[in-house]
């Protein structure tokens, strides 16, 4: 499943990262800490983003972003 779909505050791991062959969505994931077998928690959800928390820290994702974040529970 993708992190669209993920409960709030709940710690999920992820499990890939499917951005299509996308390499500059990749690369701007990867430089915020999201790759496989981190974990990752939806703090918020707004209109069209979501609020996540990785690493200690708490970013803004759209949900295209957030579609390509597979995770695991």
């Amino acid at each position: 499943m993708n992190l669209n779909v993920a409960d709030l505050g709940k710690e999920y791991i992820i499990s890939a990262i499917n951005t299509g062959g996308d390499d500059e969505m990749e690369s701007f994931l990867f430089s915020l800490g999201c790759y496989s077998g981190e974990s990752i928690t939806v703090v918020d959800r707004k209109k069209n983003n979501l609020v996540v928390s990785i690493k200690d820290a708490r970013y803004n994702i759209d949900k295209e972003l957030a579609e390509a974040i597979e995770i695991e529970g």
